[in-house]
């Protein structure tokens, strides 16, 4: 598509979103809504509307070419994205559930389920071009670690006997050759020449074994052809990419090429631009600053008969005297803030029984007004900004002249000036700040050691309770020699290449009805899918959302074998680009002994991890790390050293480190729950595949082995025989059967359903029990509680809409319990 295409759906985009902001910050706040239902319903319908905007921009982002456009675009992103997740979270505590189903919602935007599909920004790969070092190391371990000998040392005679039974095979295949030779050519000595009536009946045979083919062969292409003219099976021309589609993807690649190219001269020229606007505006910004900061001085003193303090960079430097203000107004406002100093030391005791009575009158206001609430918004003031620089700036912008989308040399300028004013104005403030205390040294001698004094004070009064930093145990170190030692130690690994749409599943179309008639249904894989993207790859892939959006430390995945838990931990870090950590009980086990080595460990890991980030640390059997009891056969390798190390290095994770713990689980029975809950504050549930997953699972695992899936292969029955089977399963099941040689006979024997049977039958699958138990301790989580208290006594819907009389009531009843206890 062209360019104009893009700008037009960028518009498009742009009016949704303030159309939704109008919706969102309206001019009076909306009143608190009392039924769950339709205030989880508002939210909802909010949810799928960004995500309808996320979708657009994230593609106008990929292929709009002009610099500046996709900085304000990126923006514009991010911003999104972070409301996504932020209404996500709000779902999450209004219906107690990770998962949710809103086919209502897609009803009525007339939506399918692939819309609500959450994209992953294309951009998140081109930021993968870091860490350069650490690929260099681990291709240099690779190469050092010898690999195991693929042959054997093998003696003389046994040589022989391998050479000779060779040889004895090939000479018996060439001698039932040649009997095979002698006994056809003594058959066709043998018969005696046809009559005419054999002839006949021969010729008849042939003809009846041909019209019979030719027959079969007819219906069947009937047979195709009315399936594709009810639209039950996809024509074949259209299985394979048309021109048009493959045109359109070389395209995309071209202004992919031609975007980097943009790029690269809009830096040029914003150099050029920034060191032409220092030379040739520097001087006059510096000299008209200094005169308006001496303009101030000389107002201050006749205003008040003395001279004023200068603010300190803190407060902005000179930034306060460029307001629209007057040098009254700026002195009253200077004074101001050196009484709200000196009045928080000595009013510690007061402040805290106004907030009690703050928090008094807070309390009695929701009591009046109870209800449910939108939650504050950190992305909206932002979402906001944006919608206004796109209507100031590009909305109405005539770009005839510019077909080529480059870079606007007086938006450069617009841009930079800001920048050298600011590097300029903290040079004038230093200057500045000498000649003011030279003025006051020749004009207010008497004064001019009160203003020293009080400069003292102010420094001393800056002191406050500073934060206890942790300890760098690995200050002498590089950061290259770190890498090489985890590498070595096998605690930092390469991860595999696979992609999270590699992770296959279906939509689960029976969510609505199921908990419509009180039945909570296990989520799809697809569900999976959604909630690792929001919670893991977008935070991680972008550090402005992850600063303001909810912090996730770690996440939990909980599900029997081979359902693809590992494959989604590598799925994430090759979304990402985020570093692979493996702090897996198995794998740390007799490395770093003794606390001292396992708190240089630790140490090690988090501080590369920060350096390098995003980066994950991986957990295998996370279980492990919290037994309730530990079995004798894994005492020795202590899987519960860890625990309260990596407690304490959780909770140095602050917004601005992109550091995810990840925990892979099939047994969380064996766990202590409440340490489990405490390490991990998002616990998904990943279960069995249902049928829609099964259908998709068989058909894409077939072909990506190499296999035809023909009409022969009763894929329906496939999936439903299947039933409790994992991916793990039909991987293994598929690589036994499509083998190299099935392979090259399936132009004449075409596979069928029957031969996957034999070998999944021997395999022992989930069974629903295992299940019912995963779904049961699953309501013993947090989060589970709160789901089960809210669909049997429904307490949560009561608590909001409860009078400040019904709590008085409840208060007295349960202190006449205690009286007679």
């Amino acid at each position: 598509m062209s360019q104009r295409t893009y700008n037009q759906l960028w518009a498009d985009a742009q009016l949704e979103l303030s159309r939704l902001l109008t919706e969102e910050l309206p001019d009076e706040p909306r009143r608190p809504e009392k039924d769950r239902v339709v205030f989880f319903q508002r939210l909802a319908m909010l949810y799928v509307r960004y995500i309808q905007i996320f979708r657009q921009l994230e593609e106008v982002y990929d292929q709009v070419v002009h610099p500046q456009k996709r900085k304000d675009i990126r923006a514009t992103l991010e911003g999104v994205m972070g409301r996504v997740l932020e209404l996500k979270n709000e779902m999450v505590e209004k219906e107690f559930s990770e998962y949710h189903y809103m086919d209502d919602v897609l009803h009525d935007f007339k939506l399918t389920p692939a819309d609500l599909e959450i994209p992953i920004p294309r951009y998140f790969k081109e930021l993968q071009e870091r860490k350069t070092m650490l690929t260099e190391i681990l291709k240099m371990v690779e190469v050092t670690e010898s690999p195991e000998p693929l042959t054997k040392d093998m003696s003389q005679e046994e040589a022989i006997k391998v050479i000779q039974v060779a040889e004895r095979a090939r000479q018996g295949r060439l001698r039932a050759k040649l009997n095979e030779k002698k006994t056809n050519m003594n058959r066709m000595c043998s018969t005696k020449d046809p009559g005419a009536a054999a002839i006949e009946f021969a010729a008849v045979c042939i003809q009846k074994v041909w019209r019979g083919y030719i027959q079969r062969k007819m219906v069947k292409i009937a047979r195709e052809e009315e399936m594709i003219f009810l639209g039950m099976v996809m024509d074949p021309k259209y299985q394979v990419p048309c021109p048009a589609v493959i045109t359109a993807q070389a395209n995309e690649a071209c202004t992919r090429i031609q975007r980097e190219d943009r790029n690269a001269d809009y830096q040029k020229s914003a150099v050029d631009v920034t060191n032409q606007l220092q030379d040739v505006e520097g001087l006059n910004m510096s000299k008209s600053m200094k005169d308006q900061i001496r303009q101030w001085f000389i107002e201050c003193r006749d205003a008040t008969g003395s001279f004023p303090d200068y603010p300190d960079d803190e407060a902005g430097g000179s930034d306060l005297l460029f307001a629209e203000k007057t040098p009254m107004q700026l002195l009253e406002e200077i004074a101001a803030k050196e009484e709200e100093e000196a009045s928080n030391k000595s009013k510690g005791t007061d402040m805290k029984k106004e907030k009690g009575k703050k928090d008094k009158k807070k309390e009695n206001e929701e009591e009046e007004e109870a209800g449910l609430k939108m939650l504050p918004s950190a992305f909206l003031s932002d979402l906001k900004v944006e919608n206004t620089t796109f209507v100031d700036l590009w909305k109405t912008r005539n770009e005839s002249s510019n077909f080529h989308q480059r870079h606007e040399v007086e938006l450069i300028k617009e841009e930079k000036r800001k920048v050298i004013e600011a590097k300029i104005r903290v040079q004038v403030d230093e200057q500045m700040r000498q000649e003011l205390a030279e003025l006051k040294l020749a004009v207010d001698k008497n004064k001019g050691s009160k203003t020293k004094a009080n400069a003292k004070k102010k420094k001393g009064s800056k002191s406050g309770k500073k934060k206890k930093k942790e300890k760098d145990l690995t200050a002498d170190r590089t950061l290259e020699s770190l890498c090489q030692e985890l590498v070595k130690q096998g605690l930092l690994k390469r991860a595999n290449n696979v992609r999270l749409q590699d992770y296959l599943g279906d939509y689960n179309y029976l969510g609505t009805t199921l908990r419509q008639n009180d039945i909570e249904p296990m989520p799809s894989l697809w569900d999976v899918r959604q909630v690792l993207t929001l919670y893991a790859i977008l935070p991680l892939g972008s550090q402005p959302v992850h600063e303001k959006a909810t912090l996730i430390k770690a996440i939990l995945l909980a599900g029997p074998a081979g359902v693809g838990k590992k494959m989604l931990v590598h799925a994430i870090c090759q979304e990402t680009g985020a570093n692979l950590f493996d702090l897996s009980p198995l794998n740390t086990a007799g490395k770093y002994p003794g606390k001292s080595g396992l708190a240089m460990m630790l140490h090690m890991v988090f501080k590369v991890a920060r350096s390098l980030q995003p980066s994950v640390i991986w957990i295998g059997d996370a279980e492990k790390m919290f037994y309730k009891k530990v079995p004798k056969e894994v005492k020795e390798l202590d899987p519960k050293r860890l625990t309260k190390d990596l407690l304490k290095s959780l909770k140095l994770i602050t917004g601005e480190d992109r550091v995810l713990i990840v925990g892979t689980t099939k047994d969380p029975l064996s766990a202590d729950i409440k340490a489990l809950c405490k390490m991990y504050s998002k616990i998904l549930l990943i279960p069995r595949p249902a049928y829609g997953s099964r259908y998709i699972l068989w058909k894409q695992l077939i072909r990506k082995q190499g296999g035809d899936v023909t009409s022969a292969l009763d894929l329906s029955s496939l999936a439903k025989i299947s039933d409790g089977y994992t991916p793990g399963h039909m991987v293994r099941v598929i690589r036994s059967i499509v083998t190299k040689r099935r392979i090259l006979q399936q132009a004449k024997r075409p596979l069928t359903a029957a031969e996957f049977i034999a070998p999944l039958a021997k395999m022992y699958p989930v069974f629903q029990t295992e299940e019912a138990a995963l779904k049961n301790w699953y309501a013993k989580t947090p989060l589970g509680k709160k789901r089960t208290k809210a669909a049997t006594g429904k307490e949560e819907e009561q608590a909001p809409v409860k009078s400040k009389d019904a709590k008085k009531k409840a208060k007295s009843k349960d202190a006449k319990k205690k009286a007679k206890k």
